[in-house]
């Protein structure tokens, strides 16, 4: 990597966010299975993905002040620490045959707890330990690890080792915790905001939350970005909600077939992760996020008109593409355009955002398709796309974006022309 620019200081966070996305992803496929085998109650199956979704809108934004006012590495590390207790106390307590359904929500609730804030820490670091010049690659590789950990090799092998013993994904996502802090530990340094640690401890959580919110409405394609990412993330998440529904009255699709959507909607984004920084550099920002919007678009409606499995696989497969180019796109100029002191909480609002928007949809979706047909999330969700691509394109003008990077504070001289266009 260092003749890409990303030496072993990056290679080790990127090792350390992979493995933790790997082992959440074990413990969020394990954790309805064990809630099911010892409950028939759809509620309190369903409450397991309650515990896992409710800490992103309780604690994202207070997480965020956290990773401002203390070193981000070492916080990571205790994060680290403190996961590893609560999965193994699980673990051992599932191999032990002594662990309800409220030890199970409540491990999940600390999990994602602490990866609300390992993400905004990790966020928060990058800019220090890469190029700024090369924030496209690097978030291109942290988002393909992520793909490729979570969606991908964490479902199959939660599984896999939830049938050979029930404890297994548990231990195995202590594990993974585990190995996460000794990368973290082994990249050394500090790496503080470099804010006034002293005047910020004084003032209280809220003040500090508000700063963060400030910054973010001030910036004006930060705040149209997270508000789309937010609005959009409400009508894909609606239509996932139904997905299976589709998939099998309309599509004609078994549990299968079902499933291979979402491979090729993972596909589609470890590709993006892969060329995202060329391919951005090649065409420019301006129009990655402009295409992906009609690209979002084309997927709801695709969803909503067409009756073939393939061209609706084609079009996930699409959108995982978009949806990877989009995280590049904004994760980098949102780090551009930030100060370090800043950075935590602007990352935690945007996520407190996106997780709303995620939250909304699960709700909305079913309630829509049930009241106005199964293809009517989908309507909804096309016509909004195609809105906000009209109401918003004059926003991402190439010369509005490339004044953006042209104002970042940045450690290089320039941020690559190519990015700007």
């Amino acid at each position: 990597m260092t003749g890409e620019g990303l030496d072993a200081r990056f290679g080790r966070l990127w090792g350390a966010t992979t493995l933790s996305a790997l082992g959440s992803g074990m413990a969020t496929v394990a954790a309805p299975l064990y809630a099911a085998a010892r409950s028939d109650d759809p509620l309190v199956v369903a409450a397991a993905a309650g515990a896992a979704w409710l800490p992103w809108l309780l604690f994202a934004l207070p997480g965020g002040v956290l990773v401002d006012r203390l070193d981000r590495r070492r916080l990571m590390v205790v994060i680290d620490g403190a996961r590893v207790v609560a999965l193994l106390a699980l673990g051992v307590a599932v191999l032990a045959g002594r662990a309800g359904i409220p030890l199970l929500y409540a491990v999940l609730f600390v999990a994602n707890t602490g990866e609300i804030v390992f993400r905004s820490a990790s966020q928060a670091m990058l800019p220090t330990i890469v190029p700024t010049a090369r924030l496209e690659r690097a978030n291109g590789w942290l988002g393909g690890g992520t793909t490729v950990a979570q969606r991908m090799l964490a479902g199959p092998l939660g599984g896999f080792l939830f049938v050979l013993a029930e404890s297994l994904p548990f231990l195995a996502n202590a594990g993974t915790y585990a190995l996460s802090a000794v990368l973290v530990a082994l990249i050394g340094g500090s790496y503080r905001g470099g804010g006034d640690a002293v005047g910020a401890a004084a003032r209280s959580v809220r003040a500090e939350i508000g700063a963060g919110f400030r910054f973010l409405i001030g910036q004006r394609l930060l705040r149209v970005m997270a508000l789309l990412i937010g609005l959009l993330n409400l009508t894909l998440t609606a239509a996932m909600a139904v997905l299976v529904l589709l998939a099998t009255e309309r599509l004609g699709l078994d549990s299968v077939g079902y499933g291979l959507l979402f491979t090729s909607m993972s596909a589609g984004g470890l590709l993006g992760a892969v060329v995202g920084d060329r391919l951005i550099a090649r065409v420019g920002a301006t129009w990655t996020v402009r295409v992906g919007l009609l690209v979002e678009a084309g997927l709801h409606l695709a969803l909503a008109a067409s009756t073939s499995a393939w061209l609706v696989g084609f079009a996930l497969f699409a959108f995982g593409v978009h949806g990877a180019l989009w995280g590049i796109v904004f994760h980098s100029l949102r780090q551009r355009l930030t100060p370090s002191e800043l950075r935590g909480r602007v990352g935690a609002t945007t996520l407190f955002i996106a997780a709303g928007g995620n939250c909304v949809g699960a709700l909305l979706g079913g309630v829509v398709a049930g009241r106005f047909g199964l293809t009517a999330p989908y309507w909804v969700g096309f016509v909004v796309a195609l809105a906000v691509a009209v109401a918003t394109w004059r926003v991402f003008d190439r010369a509005v974006v490339a004044a953006a990077y042209a104002g970042t504070p940045s450690r290089s001289a320039a941020a690559p022309r190519a990015v700007t266009g």
